[in-house]
């Protein structure tokens, strides 16, 4: 193969040609945008369009988006025990997360106390039970449940969680950052109280995301990062113009092709699962069972093991992941995996495949071909050079 075939997009989206049109044009405006000269309100003016894009992507108000510096900071901002509400003067007491959740959201944030998780089916779907049990401990609790799972691509039912959540005096933080812009995300629909959105699994640059609020009279009483009291106060530091401005760009776009594309690219996720299982009818599709963002699909063949795995793809021109992030080189075993009780074994096989915008039907059988010649070589213990 000559072209190279990227699989990878739950990791980036290659930007979208309207983000670089956008983020280039913001480049070359001058100003900070808290000035209050014309520079300064010109700069203004692209911050709150893409304010208004991103809000619009998750059916919020503009002024209820607190730009970060992306997902994970989002996720830090919103994992305080000092979230100020109307009608309630304590603070929350406890956490809870999900046992799959990324890892800027099972690290606490600013709670220093102990983290709870709740278990997860094994689909990886929560576990809306032990999550109602969980509620019924003392003081009141902050609730973090992403919408979609970064590796299996398990839908979670946060309507549902949001109900248990909000009977308890609770509040529900959302990780969105894979679902948004995919499937979608409607901030009142999903009945959660924050979300957080990344830009560049949408199309956007990377350094640049959002922390929503469902209601204005959500407060952070501790900022996470103090200063010039920039996005009204939530977080300090003069704004990345350019950066927002292809975040706007690419929500607006992702926006406007949410359910055409979806059905497009699930069609071609269907084409992939096929030919996985016609070339390894032993291979596992992990929560297959479970409603799944229609792009992804993590998937083991008992015997292959996933570094193997991705060095004899990336050398056929394929682009593709572990079932979780690669750490200085190395695939990392999988928390999401053995929450859901898949055994070490087979999970150290997983392989993440997650399409796009731009994925072709001739890629997936490009990528099918690589990946019955790569199980021919392995099974015959001719490992092309792999490492075993």
């Amino acid at each position: 193969m000559t072209d190279r075939i990227y699989l990878d997009w739950n990791a980036t989206a290659p930007l979208r040609p309207a983000a670089h049109a956008a983020m280039l044009g913001a480049l070359d405006q001058l100003g900070n945008p808290s000035s209050v000269h014309a520079e300064g309100r010109a700069a203004r003016h692209l911050v709150e369009t893409a304010r208004e894009q991103v809000a619009a992507l998750v059916g919020a108000d503009p002024r209820s988006v607190i730009f970060t510096s992306g997902g994970t900071e989002a996720n830090a901002l919103a994992l305080t025990p000092t979230i100020e509400r109307p009608g309630h003067k304590e603070p929350l007491a406890r956490l809870l997360v999900s046992a799959i959740e990324h890892p800027s959201v099972l690290s606490g944030g600013r709670f220093h106390g102990s983290v709870e998780e709740i278990a997860v089916t094994g689909d990886g779907v929560v576990d809306l039970g032990d999550l109602e049990r969980r509620l019924g401990g003392p003081g009141s609790a902050l609730v973090s449940i992403m919408h979609a799972n970064n590796e299996t691509g398990a839908l979670q039912p946060i309507a549902a969680a949001a109900d248990l959540v909000h009977a308890a005096g609770g509040v529900l933080h959302v990780d969105a950052v894979q679902a948004a812009g995919r499937i979608p995300c409607d901030i009142k629909a999903l009945k959660a109280d924050l979300v957080t959105v990344s830009s560049h699994k949408i199309g956007g640059p990377q350094g640049a995301g959002a922390l929503v609020k469902a209601a204005e009279g959500l407060h952070f009483a501790e900022p996470l990062l103090k200063g010039g009291g920039q996005e009204r106060g939530s977080r300090a530091g003069t704004e990345n113009v350019a950066a927002l401005a292809g975040f706007g760009a690419a929500a607006r776009e992702a926006a406007t092709s949410l359910s055409a594309e979806g059905q497009r690219v699930a069609t071609l996720r269907e084409r992939l699962e096929a030919g996985l299982r016609e070339s390894a009818p032993q291979a596992v599709i992990f929560g297959v069972a479970a409603e799944r963002l229609p792009n992804t699909t993590l998937f083991a063949v008992p015997g292959v093991k996933a570094e193997t795995a991705l060095m004899g793809l990336d050398l056929a021109g394929i682009a593709a992941s572990s079932g979780s992030a690669c750490s200085s080189g190395r695939v990392a075993a999988s928390h999401v995996l053995r929450a859901m009780g898949v055994p070490p074994a087979l999970a150290a096989g997983a392989v993440r495949l997650s399409l796009g915008r731009n994925t072709t039907e001739t890629e997936i059988e490009g990528f099918l071909i690589a990946w019955r010649k790569l199980l021919s070589r392995l099974f015959r213990g001719d490992k092309g050079g792999l490492a075993a």
